[in-house]
Parts: structure tokens; C-alpha cells; sequence
């Protein structure tokens, strides 16, 4: 079985690892950096107004739910010295005995001389609300009685609050109409700047989406593309499972880190330093309170993340375990149903499913612990919050709304830290996926087409293997110094045991591999100065096990080649004998068939394999048994249509059926590798040797059947 671990060992995704993936990632978002450009401005837009909500609070309360203003007693203290540092925050009464200071005012006092002119009186303590004179008159009126007042410099009114409170609801409200009509101002502005963080949002989101898609289908793009031109070695050595993760599920993390990450990390930092500034602005000194549980915050957020990070890679691992389990197994389920191993299977797969279990719970336990945590540290620097600051606010050395915004933003604060903190370990399985999907792209496990290919100007289709070595693995040679020529128009067929080397000359021929020594030659040209393509579209190969797309039949033989035509396709299903069972099915070459062909015959997907080989016409035909699975009835028609269809070709048949190769020009024995005997049947049948020594295996073998 094979496991895609799909994880990275602990220290491998070092910093500069990081870096240098980041920089391989920056090319594929370079073409769309505008966008990027205008989602982070969006982004930064969005961070702006979420910080104007708190702040707008503050200021409804200070100076429209709590207007009142503070009486100041100049003559009580040094007079002059009053005036000089706070002449700005004070309104003067009409004889200048008397000022007012708005209680939002208050903080801007410094808490020293606050502390001292409480203590002599100078701020008297009791509470104005200041009127213009219209609205006192009406008061006055409304109320039918007098009331003791303070005519200001600006010719304003003050009233003490206790008049004020002693009022009527509905007077209270009318005197305090500016006050009501100050709080309806902001609650519009509030739904304005609500209703445009709406469509921002959705603009951000649309735009991260967008270059998120877009950026994944041009690094799955690129990655298919390289995995279709690596060599076959590649394949071989990477199941189908760990490809596909490759192109769908890591690129998926990608995707992830690109919406997720890049983009809101900078908002999720910007809006950290934009609290901090909006916390010092209000209360520098609170804010310094409520900073101590920074150090508390990082550390733990750290050490969690790290364990978390260890977790993802675990599960990752579970995950691409249970994954490639069950794509080995639903592959190969006619075995297992064959030989009742159903129980067997079950219990294998039990144990990877609880390992996988354990390795989710493990990750939730963590994510359990951090998110209450981070909870009962936000509730502590609350506590902090409202027990100093409170302080502050019956000390007037702070106002209510600004006490309130302070409790906000500390609370907007653990947000984006909880946010970092995710996006930590999304940028680490991104980081990890995006090394395994680069590692894939440069793999250099290829067959290179030549910096300047040769174009051959006549086609006669002569192959020629001139001293050809090959091995698949080091030091264990299939080819051996082997050496023929297959003239234009010739058949000639190879036969031999299992692993003399056959099948590996058709995968030279087709330059799936290279020769370690000696040459290849197509038309007297060696294949490596050929480009590949050049040399696939001049050779039909028509193997023993025939792989059909899903999809109709007739896209089936032609491949998506435009220039075959549904005559074409009918033409070639006659010449090659299936024509007959295709007129069967209901749908005739519109007829679809699932992956593989399973819903037809070994003998029907073989004549679908001639038929392909047809539509394509080339010079060249190879046969890599395909005669060898089909009933006798079947080989007969196979037959027939391979004598039609190496009438006018250079054709190479590997077969060991003696009706395949009868008819060849020449027949090439192998043996371990090398040629042992070539010639017709009849010599080769005359001179006893390999060639007849096999065929007498197969026709005692055939006679005990």
C-alpha cells in the first residue's frame, strides 16, 4: 500500500524555506498584483471604519448622553495660571466669576491639578447643562416658573442639573434637543458606515476569491502540465493518489493561504497597530494598564501555535493514509470480494480511521483549550479595564465613553490575535503543500525534447536499435547490446519469455525512456534529436491492456483530434472489425461508457484500440499483445483487422500467440535481455532452437487445455 504522508518533518519548513517558497508563489501572483493592490486598500478601508465604531460610541456618550459640564471657580486658586493652561476647554459666565468645562473635558486636565482644584474647590463638582436662550425661555414658559441661572459669555444659559432633572420628561427632552438630535446624527452616520463596511466587505471578499481562484487554476495549470511531461520512471514511483492530492487538495491549501492570509494578515496586524494608537490616544496610561497582558497573550498564542502546527502535520498524515488506503482498496476490490478478505480490510481500515480520529481530537483539544483561554485572558484585561479605569471615571480624570470605547477595542483586540493565530497554521499547511507541489515541478524525471529539434522531410517509417543497453535500475541491465533494423513496410514480431526485455523496446521506440548506451534511429535519425511529439504522432500503439476514457465512443477513438470526422470514425470501426458490436448498443458511437470500459468485453475495447490506432494513420504500428486475453472468435477478427492494417505499415508486434506472428517478415527471439535468434517462422521452426523449443511449450500447453 501506498501512503501519501503529505507533511513536512519537523524543522524542513525553516524561515528561509519559507521565504523562498513565498518568493516561487510571488510569480503566479504577480499578474493580478492591481487586484491585490485594491483589495489591501479595501482591506485597510475596512480595518478604518471598524475602528470609527467604538470611537463613535464614546462620543455619543461624552457629549450628547452625558453633555453636562463641570462649574470652575477661578478666584479660588492662582487665577491667571488657570486661564493659561486651560482657557481653550473653558466657557466663561457673563461676569467672569464663574467658567465651565465640559465633563468629556475633564482628561485633558492634568490629573495633579485635577486632583488639587477638587480639593480647594475650584471645580465646584456640580453639574451644569448649558442652553441657548431660546430654549431656556421655552423651559421658563413650558414650566411656568423661574429658575436660577447663569447668563455665559457666548449669551448661552447654564441651568444646574438638578433643575434640569426636576423637569418633565417632555421638557427635558425639548431643552435637550440638540443633545437628542446630536445622538440621531451619529445613529445615521453609524448605519452609513455599517451599510458601506457591508459593501467593502463583500468587495474584499469577492476580490481575495477572485485572486485566489485565479491563482490556484494557474498553479494547477502549470503543475498538470509538468506531470504530463515528466517520464514514465515518475509515474511509476507515484501512485495516482499522491497526484491527485497534488492538484486538487494542496492546491486548494494554496488558495487558502492566498485569501486567508496574506491579504487579511496584513488587515488582522494593521487593525492590532490601529487599536493600539486609538487606546493610547484616549488613555495612555489605561492603555498601558491593559498592555500588560500583551506579553501573556503572545506567548501562549505562540507555544499553541507551534503544538497546533505539530497537529496539523499529524492529521495531514492520518488523512493521506485513510485516502490512499481506500483508493487502493476500492481499486482492487474484485480481488478482495474474490478472496473474502472483506472482514480483513474492514479491520485495517478501522485502525486507520481511529487514528485519524485520534489525531482530529487531538487538534479540537487544542483548538478547546485556546479559544477559552484567550476568552478568560480577554475577560481579565476587561477587569483591569473597568477596575483602573473606573477609578478614572468617578475621578473625572476620564469619561464614561471613553472608559466604554476602551472596552471595545480591547475586546476588537483579541479578535485579530485569534485570527494570526489560525492563519499561522493554515500558512504552515500551505507552506508544506506548496513545497510538495514545487517539489513536483521541478522534478526533472524527463524525457527533454532537443534545443534543436531535426525535422525528418520523408517519412518511410525504418527503425533501427544500433548497440542499445537499457536499465530501469542501476546495474540491472533488460537491454543488452542489442542491435536490429525494421524496414519500411516490414513486419517483424519479438517473442520471448517473461522479462527478456519486449516490452521495454516498444517503451524505447516511443522514447518513454532513454538507452543508457547505443542509439535509436527513426528514418536514420537518432530519436533524441527528434521532439517527442514529432515522434508519438507517427507511431499507433495497440497494448494488451486498453485504457478507455469515459466518455462516448467516438471521442474514444478519435482523442479529441479535430481533424478525424465522424466518416473517419465509422470508416476505421469497419476496417477494424468493430463495427458490429458498436451497431449493437443503443446509441451507437454516442453510446457513453464509463472509465476503463468496464461495460465492455476484453475483446470489444481491443477492436476500440485498433480503431484508435487507425483514425490516427500513422507510418508505424506496434502491437504489444494484443492478442494475448480474447477468445479464440475474437482473435479471429483481431486478425483479420491486423492484416489490414499492417498491409501499408512498418509494423512491430510483440505477441505470443503463433496466429499473431506467423505471418511476420521476421521474428526476433529475446532472451535475457539480448537477441538470441531472428528469421521467418519456417527458419527459425528448422533450426530448432529458442523460437521452437517455445512453441512446442505452447502447443503441449494449448493441447492440455
Amino acid at each position: 500500500m501506498h501512503a501519501d504522508f503529505g507533511y513536512i518533518e519537523e524543522g524542513k519548513l525553516g524561515k528561509p524555506y519559507n521565504i523562498r517558497l513565498l518568493k516561487r508563489l510571488s510569480e503566479y501572483a504577480l499578474p493580478y498584483w492591481r487586484i491585490i493592490a485594491l483589495a489591501l486598500t479595501v482591506a485597510v478601508a475596512i480595518t478604518l471604519l471598524d475602528l470609527v465604531l467604538p470611537f463613535l460610541t464614546k462620543v455619543a456618550i461624552d457629549r450628547y448622553i452625558l453633555s453636562s459640564y463641570e462649574e470652575v471657580i477661578p478666584d479660588k486658586a492662582d487665577k491667571a495660571e488657570i486661564i493659561k493652561k486651560y482657557k481653550k476647554i473653558m466657557i466663561f459666565s457673563n461676569d467672569n466669576k464663574t467658567a465651565y468645562i465640559h465633563r468629556g473635558d475633564l482628561k485633558d486636565i492634568d490629573p495633579a491639578d485635577l486632583h488639587e482644584y477638587r480639593r480647594d474647590g475650584v471645580i465646584s463638582g456640580t453639574s451644569w447643562y448649558i442652553f441657548d436662550t431660546e430654549k431656556y425661555t421655552m423651559v421658563e414658559k413650558e414650566a411656568g416658573e423661574r429658575y436660577e441661572h447663569i447668563i455665559l459669555s457666548d449669551g448661552r444659559i447654564a441651568l444646574t442639573k438638578g433643575v434640569i432633572d426636576g423637569l418633565p420628561a417632555h421638557l427635558i427632552l425639548s431643552a435637550r434637543s440638540s443633545d437628542f438630535n446630536g445622538l440621531i446624527k451619529i445613529g445615521i452616520f453609524l448605519i452609513f458606515v455599517l451599510l458601506i463596511t457591508f459593501g467593502l466587505n463583500y468587495l474584499d471578499y469577492y476580490l481575495l476569491e477572485y485572486i485566489g481562484q485565479n491563482i490556484m487554476q494557474d498553479v494547477r495549470v502549470a503543475l498538470f502540465e509538468r506531470i504530463q511531461s515528466r517520464a514514465l520512471s515518475f509515474f511509476n514511483r507515484h501512485p495516482v493518489g499522491r497526484l491527485v492530492t497534488r492538484v486538487t487538495n494542496d492546491i486548494e491549501n494554496l488558495n487558502e493561504m492566498f485569501k486567508s492570509v496574506l491579504v487579511t494578515l496584513f488587515t488582522d496586524i494593521f487593525i492590532l497597530v490601529g487599536i493600539i494608537a486609538m487606546l493610547l490616544y484616549l488613555n495612555w496610561r489605561l492603555a498601558l494598564i491593559s498592555f500588560i497582558i500583551l506579553p501573556v497573550i503572545f506567548i501562549f498564542t505562540i507555544v499553541v501555535s507551534r503544538m497546533m502546527r505539530d497537529a496539523f502535520r499529524i492529521l495531514r498524515e492520518k488523512v493521506s493514509k485513510l485516502n490512499a488506503f481506500q483508493q487502493e482498496q476500492i481499486a482492487g476490490m474484485r480481488i478482495i470480494q474474490l478472496l473474502a478478505r472483506e472482514k480483513y480490510q474492514m479491520r485495517v481500515f478501522h485502525g486507520l480511521n481511529h487514528e485519524n480520529y485520534l489525531a482530529g481530537m487531538y487538534q479540537l483539544k487544542l483548538f478547546a483549550i485556546f479559544v477559552p483561554v484567550m476568552e478568560f485572558i480577554s475577560a481579565v484585561g476587561v477587569a483591569l479595564i473597568i477596575w483602573y479605569g473606573g477609578g478614572r471615571v468617578i475621578s473625572d480624570q476620564m469619561s464614561l465613553g471613553s472608559l466604554v470605547a476602551f472596552v471595545s477595542y480591547i475586546q476588537m483586540f483579541f479578535r485579530p490575535i485569534r485570527d494570526i493565530s489560525e492563519k499561522y497554521n493554515i500558512m504552515q499547511l500551505a507552506m508544506a503543500s506548496t513545497e510538495r507541489i514545487f517539489e513536483f515541478m521541478d522534478n526533472g524525471e524527463m524525457i527533454p525534447d532537443p534545443e534543436f529539434p531535426v525535422i525528418i522531410p520523408e517519412k518511410r517509417g525504418e527503425i533501427e536499435f544500433r548497440n542499445v543497453t537499457f536499465s530501469y535500475d542501476a546495474g540491472r541491465p533488460v537491454l543488452n547490446d542489442v542491435s536490429f533494423k525494421i524496414n519500411p513496410g516490414e513486419m517483424v514480431a519479438v517473442v520471448g519469455a517473461t522479462g527478456a526485455g519486449k516490452s521495454t523496446i516498444v517503451n524505447l521506440i516511443e522514447r518513454f525512456y532513454d538507452p543508457d548506451k547505443g542509439l535509436i534511429l527513426l528514418d536514420g535519425v537518432d530519436i533524441r534529436t527528434i521532439k517527442k511529439a514529432d515522434i508519438r504522432s507517427r507511431i499507433s500503439l495497440v497494448m494488451q491492456d486498453v485504457f478507455l476514457f469515459s466518455g462516448d465512443l467516438k471521442e474514444n477513438i478519435s482523442l479529441g483530434n479535430e481533424s478525424v470526422t465522424q466518416a473517419d470514425i465509422e470508416e476505421v470501426a469497419i476496417e477494424a472489425n468493430a463495427k458490429w458490436f458498436i451497431d449493437k448498443l443503443p446509441e451507437r458511437f454516442s453510446q457513453e461508457i464509463s472509465e476503463g470500459g468496464t461495460t465492455l468485453s476484453g475483446g470489444e475495447r481491443q477492436l476500440l484500440s485498433f480503431s484508435r490506432a487507425l483514425a490516427h494513420d500513422t507510418d508505424i504500428l506496434i502491437l504489444d499483445e494484443a492478442t494475448s486475453s480474447v477468445d479464440p472468435e475474437t482473435e479471429r477478427q483481431i486478425q483479420d483487422a491486423i492484416n489490414r492494417m499492417t498491409a501499408s505499415r512498418t509494423t512491430l508486434v510483440i505477441a505470443h500467440r503463433l496466429s499473431t506472428i506467423k505471418k511476420a517478415d521476421r521474428i526476433i527471439v529475446m532472451g535475457h535481455g539480448r537477441i538470441i535468434e531472428q528469421g521467418t517462422h519456417y527458419e527459425l521452426m528448422e533450426a530448432k532452437g529458442k523460437y521452437y523449443r517455445l512453441n512446442l511449450f505452447r502447443e503441449s500447453y494449448n493441447e492440455e487445455k
